[in-house]
């Protein structure tokens, strides 16, 4: 008897180890298709309000933090925010309101995630956690930024589904995909891009994307180019960093989906 308490014991103090180390976060299984899963964290506000929603956050990581380990996502992004104390909220410029995110986190097993994961991920996710599905918005660093590109360029219903994007220094996307921003036009979809100014092969894809968006639709675009190369995001991730009186948590906000607009003139 005594051997079974201390091996209950024993499991439920790994269980508290375990799941200590992703504080403030929580391991999670999140869909990609039917059939598969992937790792992932989530962040949820502490707070429990029936039947309110929040604006969900997805975070894509970049090729270096791929694999197995769920620790490695706080490296960089949203999550090391998190880690490091940040609140994710935010005020809404428009209607003066405090907005607090859920952030995901999902950790691909190689490189980063392909735009065929997203919408069975988003299905997933909403199932699950009270999302506003009106404020569904996309960030990602490096390979990271490719899968938001690639997402908002797969196909015109999941496009709709995403109210804006933050896209640092990302990978090219595959040449089909840089012919299809008239889906990112389309669905209204606004994009802030950083990109380093030493970092030519990554500022051009950014421009590149700028000028395939601005083809079918100006005005959806914003650029930050900073000193340096192929690096800094944890400066513009933190909610400090301001431009034009706002960090990107507040420009995102003043975004919604090409669906729930829909819906709205109905």
């Amino acid at each position: 008897m005594y051997w079974k308490v201390l091996t209950l014991i024993s499991f439920l103090l790994t269980g508290m180890v375990a799941q200590g180390q992703y504080d403030p976060m929580r391991r999670i299984d999140v869909k990609i298709s039917p059939w598969q899963t992937r790792q992932a964290l989530i962040f949820t506000p502490e707070e429990n309000i029936p039947g309110k929603k929040y604006p969900l956050l997805i975070c894509f990581h970049g090729r270096s933090i791929a694999g197995k380990d769920p620790v490695k996502i706080f490296r960089e992004g949203v999550t090391r925010q998190l880690k490091e104390g940040q609140k994710i909220e935010a005020i809404n410029k428009k209607d003066g309101k405090l907005y607090k995110f859920i952030v995901l986190a999902p950790l691909s097993e190689s490189w980063s995630f392909v735009p065929q994961d997203i919408g069975p991920m988003l299905d997933d996710v909403i199932k699950n956690y009270p999302v506003d599905t009106s404020r569904i918005y996309l960030t990602g660093y490096s390979a990271g930024g490719w899968s938001v590109e690639s997402a908002k360029t797969h196909e015109p219903a999941l496009a709709s589904r995403i109210a804006g994007c933050i896209t640092m220094s990302a990978a090219r996307v595959d040449p089909p995909y840089l012919k299809r921003y008239k889906l990112v036009a389309d669905a209204n979809i606004h994009t802030w891009y950083f990109a380093g100014a030493s970092d030519e092969y990554f500022l051009n894809n950014a421009k590149e994307a700028i000028d395939s968006t601005n083809k079918y639709k100006s005005g959806l675009t914003k650029l930050t180019v900073y000193p340096g190369a192929h690096c800094c995001w944890h400066s513009f991730y933190n909610p400090h960093y301001r431009e034009n009186g706002m960090n990107i948590y507040e420009w995102l906000l003043q975004f919604q989906s090409a669906n729930s607009i829909k819906r709205k003139l109905k």
